[in-house]
């Protein structure tokens, strides 16, 4: 592989990891030797001497990102990809369960199959069942049926992506764990591979099972988005129309009742009826606000509603119909 000139940013993310910093360095360094690369190391508020013991390693290839105080994985992550300037970008957690042996063998799939993002998938994963693995099992089954985005690991940090990949990802939330998806929405083009997985040495998870609620949140979030975010109205549109037409039903059925004589006051339906009518009426009007936002969205920043991958052209060659006589 003729790597060594093309520049990778491995962007890791720590929160109280300073066991596994010196080991952490060590195995990255090794696993890249030979190619031109940077190491950013984002410190979430660790408050265990994380960040001293990275000092203690800080060389040439490494930088630091301090970030002043606890926000998230999904934040550390932003931040290091931001300051990040590789034509790849690599993410990886810090706790030694993933291996940067494996970033070069992602690396050559990558280039060779012209793919945008090559996500880890953690086949022999060395974590408990029942707390760990199976949750993981049902929510990455659950994502992917929902999305369409055929992952099999979600919750592997272990990625590689092309710069421009990374650089558009818009992550807020705990949306890390669906960078697949948010990558789809630009039309990249995914694959996974088989990576090793190791059983944590020193320390604990710190961003663990504890935030499914979120987690949940975001994916439905990232649904609205997937279909809907160019045109809300197709959403709110048939949903107020439909609600309209039952409430229009019913109230059409009461009419009939009225009309042969029966007394339709105080009946359920009757209210049943209003309430359908005026649900639709303000899904529709719901509807078209949003838009109207978004087309402001899109209009007062110049943004397209589309993102060209590349453009290759091929050079015209003109001949020259005029004869040049000596």
């Amino acid at each position: 592989m003729e790597l060594a000139p093309l520049k990778i940013s491995v962007v890791t993310t720590m929160l109280n990891e300073r066991e596994n910093v010196p080991y952490l360095v060590e195995s990255i360094d090794n696993a890249l030797k030979g190619f031109n690369y940077e190491v950013i190391f984002v410190d979430d508020g660790s408050n265990d001497g994380t960040v001293e013991e990275l000092r203690r390693h800080l060389d040439d290839p490494h930088h630091i990102v301090v970030l002043n105080r606890n926000y998230g994985q999904t934040p550390a992550m932003a931040a290091g990809i931001e300051q990040a300037s590789g034509e790849f970008i690599v993410t990886m957690d810090a706790d030694l369960q993933n291996d940067p042996a494996d970033i070069p063998l992602m690396l050559d799939k990558l280039i060779r199959e012209d793919l945008d993002l090559i996500v880890g998938n953690r086949k022999n994963r060395k974590d408990g069942f029942i707390l760990r693995k199976l949750p993981s099992k049902i929510a990455n089954y659950v994502i992917r049926n929902i999305s369409g985005v055929h992952v099999h690991d979600y919750g592997c940090t272990l990625k590689v992506f092309r710069r421009e990949t990374a650089k558009n990802l818009q992550l807020y939330g705990e949306m890390h764990r669906f960078i697949p998806i948010l990558a789809s929405f630009d039309g990249a083009r995914i694959s996974e591979m088989n990576v090793k997985h190791h059983a944590r040495k020193f320390g604990k998870s710190k961003y663990g099972i504890g935030r499914t609620m979120r987690v949940l949140s975001d994916l439905i979030l990232l649904l609205f988005f997937q279909k809907y975010l160019k045109r809300p109205i197709h959403l709110f549109g048939p949903a107020g129309l439909i609600s309209i037409g039952l409430g229009s039903v019913i109230y059409f059925y009461l009419l009939i009742l009225k009309i042969l004589g029966q007394d339709i006051w105080g009946r359920p339906i009757l209210i049943l009826g209003a309430i359908f009518l005026i649900g639709g009426i303000q899904l529709l009007t719901f509807g078209i606000i949003t838009e109207l936002i978004m087309r402001t969205y899109y209009e007062s920043q110049h943004k397209a509603t589309y993102k060209i991958r590349r453009i290759i052209s091929k050079p015209i060659k003109i001949e020259s119909k005029v004869k040049i006589h000596n």
